[in-house]
């Protein structure tokens, strides 16, 4: 395992060198975007450079397991290695492993595997359970695929309903709500409207879900006049 981990780190190290517009400046703007991470376990790869790297890697069976990893960007390689799956339950096992060592939003949002979309029935569990965790990126990743997967011709108004309900100070939890709702907007107006004009939400993430939707290009000019009027002063 830690042959594996030391080989995978060595080429990590290498692409970051590598990088055309160089590593140093690329390091700064990740670490400003992601401030839960320290800058010292950033190495400063591109998403577009990890993803290739993930599709072309073999034998890295023993890279998922040897968790918690050092750097930002092997967590990324991980999520990436997990959209590879293509075994619905299996792809669930290895989600409910690794979501306990996420620690940033990045990795969480890039993490959207195409096979869970197989069972979206059988998904729903462990969204509700991700959902109802107390830790911030378990939340925040079952958010983020119900606004992914959920919003359109699988739309229910239990999903609004649900993310609503979310009881949460964290910040990373509640902008991912904000993002949910203002997406629902545009996919689901009529049913999500009553929870801005009704003032379901808590005042924070209610005026955020609102400036989301005012800086959509899916709103209209009339629909964004109106939701102004609705900020929660």
């Amino acid at each position: 395992m830690i042959i594996i981990k030391t080989i995978i780190q060595n080429k990590l190290f290498s692409l970051g060198e590598s990088e055309s517009e160089g590593e140093k400046n690329y390091r700064e703007f990740i670490s400003k975007l992601v401030p839960t991470v320290e800058k010292n376990k950033i190495i400063g790869v591109r998403i577009p450079t990890l993803r290739k790297y993930a599709k072309k890697l073999d034998d890295y069976d023993e890279f998922l397991g040897n968790l918690p990893h050092e750097y930002f960007e092997e967590n990324n390689l991980h999520a990436f290695l997990i959209e590879r799956e293509t075994n619905f339950n299996k792809c669930i096992k290895k989600l409910d492993i690794f979501l306990n060592y996420i620690d940033n939003w990045a990795t969480c949002d890039s993490l959207k595997p195409s096979v869970l979309k197989k069972d979206l029935k059988k998904l729903l569990d462990s969204i509700y359970n991700w959902i109802k965790s107390s830790d911030t990126y378990k939340i925040r990743f079952g958010v983020n695929l119900l606004m992914s997967f959920y919003l359109d011709k699988n739309f229910d108004s239990e999903y609004l309903s649900v993310v609503a309900n979310i009881k949460s100070q964290e910040y990373y939890v509640n902008t991912m709500r904000a993002w949910f709702f203002a997406t629902a907007l545009v996919k689901q107006p009529e049913k999500t409207l009553i929870y801005i004009e009704n003032k379901i939400l808590d005042k924070w993430t209610h005026n955020k879900t609102i400036q989301k939707a005012i800086e959509s290009q899916r709103i209209s000019e009339k629909q964004k006049i109106y939701l102004k009027t609705l900020k929660i002063k």
